[in-house]
C-alpha cells in the first residue's frame, strides 16, 4: 500500500497532534483530535476549515476497517457524510493494496465497492431524467434513481479537496439485466461516472 512516512503537525497552537497520510495520494485530511480539516500542499499542511461533530453511525464500517474486493485487500481511510430528504448515508474513501483509490457504501448489510470510471459524452445533470438510457462501451443504461443530496461532513483521508462543497447529485443507472450498476456523480457541474460492484462479504 502507498503508506507516507513523513508525519506533519497539526498547525493549531493548541494542538499539535501527528498528522500521517495513510495514502499517498491523498489530498485532504482531518485531525482527530481537534478535527481541522487538513490540505496537503506541495510543501506544508493548509488549514481550510473545522469539522462539527458528527452524528452517531451505526455502520460496521468505520476508519481502519478492513476487507477484500476480489483478490485485493483494501482500508478504509475516510468518508463523506451526504444528507437528503429522506435520510442520510456515508461514502467511505477506501485504499487498496494496489494503490487504487474506491469508494464504498452500505445499505442493510450489502456493500458497494465504486471505481472510477472514463465515459464520453456525459450528459449535463439538468438534462438527465430518471427513465432517460445511455451507452457506453457497448452497453445501454437506464436512469433508475436521481438523489439531489446536501454535503454534511467528512472524516479521514480523502483523495480531493471536499470541505467546501454543498450540494451534490447522485445519478443512478442499471442495465436491463440488472448487472454492472454504475451512478454518476455531480458536484458543482462536475460529473464522475463508477463502476458499483454489490456484495455481502466485502467486509472482514
Amino acid at each position: 500500500m502507498a503508506i507516507r512516512d513523513d508525519p506533519a503537525r497539526c498547525q493549531l497552537s493548541d494542538c499539535g497532534a501527528k498528522i500521517v497520510f495513510r495514502w499517498s495520494s491523498s489530498v485532504q485530511t482531518v485531525c482527530e483530535f481537534c478535527k481541522s480539516i487538513l490540505v496537503r500542499t506541495d510543501v506544508d499542511l493548509k488549514k481550510v476549515g473545522q469539522v462539527a461533530d458528527l452524528p452517531p453511525d451505526s455502520s460496521p464500517i468505520q476508519i481502519n476497517t478492513e476487507g477484500k474486493y476480489g483478490n485485493k485487500a483494501f482500508v478504509v481511510v475516510g468518508r463523506i457524510l451526504y444528507e437528503y430528504d429522506q435520510g442520510g448515508w456515508n461514502e467511505w474513501h477506501v485504499m487498496l493494496n494496489d494503490g487504487t483509490s474506491a469508494w464504498l457504501s452500505d445499505a442493510q448489510s450489502e456493500y458497494a465497492l465504486s471505481l472510477s470510471s472514463k465515459a464520453q459524452n456525459l450528459p449535463a445533470v439538468a438534462q438527465v431524467h430518471v427513465g432517460q438510457q445511455f451507452t457506453w462501451s457497448d452497453q445501454r443504461y437506464t436512469v433508475s434513481v436521481i438523489t439531489p443530496a446536501h454535503y454534511r461532513g467528512v472524516e479521514g483521508e480523502l483523495p480531493f479537496q471536499y470541505w467546501d462543497k454543498t450540494d451534490v447529485t447522485f445519478i443512478d443507472l442499471r442495465t436491463e439485466s440488472g448487472n454492472l450498476p454504475r451512478s454518476i456523480t455531480a458536484t458543482q457541474n462536475r460529473l464522475c461516472i463508477s463502476v458499483n460492484s454489490w456484495n455481502s462479504t466485502l467486509l472482514n
